[in-house]
Formats: structure tokens, sequence, C-alpha cells
């Protein structure tokens, strides 16, 4: 476990945004309300270029958090030294006051699945995943926050509920939590469990951050709703009903807009990023 005084998030409890290149002049222009952004940290591995670039320019002004797709936290395998090499790296030198990844897993040997695929819990998965974050930690030399994970299914396998497992991982590592509520939502409808049941039993003492997205809405083959993480829309009015239950157990945390599909122009994703700061707004001091 990394001690207990090493670095932790630290970004401001207003709104962000996941940070689009072609969005980078209007942000300069007039970020409001925006407060700080999130950038995919596969995107800025490379030497040089336009993206590093203007990321450190915007490094100059915005908190940063870096938020992990590609670490396969729950693969069964070792994680990739070549991948927590470059991941050093860019937070050596961009100092992010955060960073994220997902409980999932994407990689199995030398292959890398471009999806984020779902973990039984498990006394064995347990331990691999904390294995895994505390070589993360330790490599990185920061705390991560953990993500929850959307699921479209649940292993018969699985010991522990989700929320205990996350509070297991937490405490075992040391790390703290990501609290996506869209992917709440989405899982507590694929899965029918109760979203604010959910809320209730997560430990919101470790959260760092909190995620908002839109998803889009089928069916399964027995015509049951099916709820797609897509991230390519707006985010849904259940969700922000669940967002308000969620601060007003939680308090004000940093709360991000996350849109990387069908990206849309700047005031639009401005005006949901005012949706969130108007609900934090709502939670007393």
């Amino acid at each position: 476990m990394l001690d207990a005084v090493s670095h932790f998030p630290t970004l401001p409890a207003g709104p962000g945004v996941g940070y689009k290149p072609q969005h980078f002049t209007a942000i300069l222009d007039d970020p409001r309300p925006v407060e700080w952004l999130e950038i995919h940290a596969e995107n800025y591995m490379g030497d040089g270029g336009r993206p590093l670039a203007q990321l450190r320019h915007l490094a100059e002004q915005f908190p940063i958090s870096v938020h992990g797709v590609g670490l396969s936290i729950g693969g069964e395998g070792r994680l990739d030294p070549d991948h927590l090499s470059r991941l050093r790296y860019l937070c050596d030198w961009l100092q992010p006051a955060s960073f994220s990844e997902h409980l999932a897993w994407s990689t199995h040997d030398s292959h890398f699945l471009n999806d984020l695929l779902p973990l039984p819990y498990t006394g064995e998965t347990l331990t691999r995943v904390a294995d895994h974050i505390d070589a993360l930690q330790e490599t990185i030399g920061r705390k991560m926050l953990l993500e929850n994970p959307s699921s479209y299914l649940a292993f018969d396998e699985s010991t522990y509920s989700e929320t205990e497992f996350l509070t297991e991982v937490a405490r075992r590592t040391g790390c703290g939590l990501l609290l996506d509520v869209n992917n709440v939502f989405v899982s507590a409808t694929n899965l029918d469990l109760d979203p604010r049941a959910y809320i209730d039993a997560f430990p919101l003492a470790q959260v760092g951050e909190i995620h908002l997205g839109g998803h889009d809405e089928d069916h399964d083959d027995h015509g049951a709703p099916l709820l797609i993480d897509s991230h390519g829309r707006e985010v849904a009015d259940p969700v922000w009903a669940l967002l308000d239950h969620t601060l007003a157990r939680a308090g004000a945390r940093p709360l991000l807009i996350e849109w990387d599909s069908d990206v849309p122009d700047w005031h639009v994703l401005a005006a949901e990023a005012q949706r969130a700061a108007n609900a934090l707004q709502q939670v007393p001091a």
C-alpha cells in the first residue's frame, strides 16, 4: 500500500469536462463554468506534436485529471511495464491533480481488446486487482481513483457485491474511488437493481471524483430494457436525479461531464457543465 501522505486528488469541487481538441480555442476564449479538464492518458503518451503542446498550455490554466483506459487493472497477467513507464512519464511532467482507471480488464495474453470487460467479484479477483493497484501506485508515485463499471451481466460466482468489492479494494490499497453515477444507473437498470440503494451502500468517503455521461436505450432479446454506456449524448434526467441523491449524501465533489462520441459544439457541452454546476450549488456547504 502506498503511504498515506502520498499524492491524493486536489481537483476543485466544481464542474469539469472531458477535453476534446476541437474545443481548444473555445475553452481558452470562455471556459465558463468549467473549472478543470480530464484527458485520456493513452492519447498523450507520444513524443511531442500539437496534442502535447496544447495540453501543456491548458495545464498552465486548469487542473488536469488523467483518466486511463488501457491498463487492464483486472486482467490476469501483470500490468504492461511499457505502458506503466509511459504513464509515469506523463504524470511526472504533467503533475495532474488526479489519476483514475477502471475496474475492468481488456487484455488476454498479448492481445488487447478494445473494450472494458467486467469481472467476477471473488477473493481471487480481489487479490489480483489489489496487487495491480499497488504496483500502479508505486510506479506513478501517487494514489489513484478506481471507477465502478457499467455492467450488462452479473457473475454467478461472485461472492462480494460491487460496493463491498470496491470498499475492500480501497481498504487494502489505500486508493480512492471514482463514482460514475451514470454507470450506476446503467448497471442498476440492466441488472434490475435499486440505484439509490447502490449509492447508499457505496463508500462515499473514498470518492475523489464523480462522473456523469449519456447512455443509449435498447432492449435485450426478451424485450427488457437494456442501457448502453455510450458517452455520446446529454445526461438523462433520471441520472441527474440520482446525482442529486448522491450529492445530498456525499457533499460536493469534483463533477465531470463525459461526452466522448458524437462530440457536440462547445456551447452544448458547456450547458451540460452548467447543469452540473447548478447541482453542486444546491449542496449545503
